[in-house]
């Protein structure tokens, strides 16, 4: 990822790191993602720390594919935060929409509206 990219992507995990740890786990999740309304937890299968643990493995499982080893710590780094993110970078050309992307994501602009993807 380009250093504006990688800007990007270091904002977006200091708004997850919530205790300014340096890494991310269920707790602070539960600040910034609302798993309330996600459909296995309305349907009763999973609770809402299951649904917030495997968004946390998706990073884990990401990293280790491309490292060799999985903590499977159920906490993230933001080296492992960023390598996800340097690999979804890959397939958008656009800075402009790849900032885009990552504010409507993450909230970074503070709005809670979102702007046309693409016109």
């Amino acid at each position: 990822m380009n250093p504006f990219r990688v800007s990007l992507v270091t904002q977006a995990f200091k708004k997850m790191d919530r205790d300014n740890s340096g890494v991310v786990d269920i707790d602070d999740l539960k600040g910034v993602y609302n798993a309330k309304n996600h459909p296995e937890v309305k349907m009763g299968r999973k609770s809402e720390d299951e649904v917030l643990s495997e968004f946390l493995d998706t990073f884990e499982q990401h990293f280790a594919n491309l490292h060799g080893a999985m903590s499977k710590d159920r906490r993230i780094s933001l080296d492992e935060f960023k390598e996800y993110y340097n690999n979804l970078s890959c397939s958008i050309d656009n800075d402009e929409y790849f900032e885009l992307m990552i504010n409507n994501t993450w909230k970074l602009s503070g709005q809670s509206s979102y702007k046309k993807a693409w016109a």
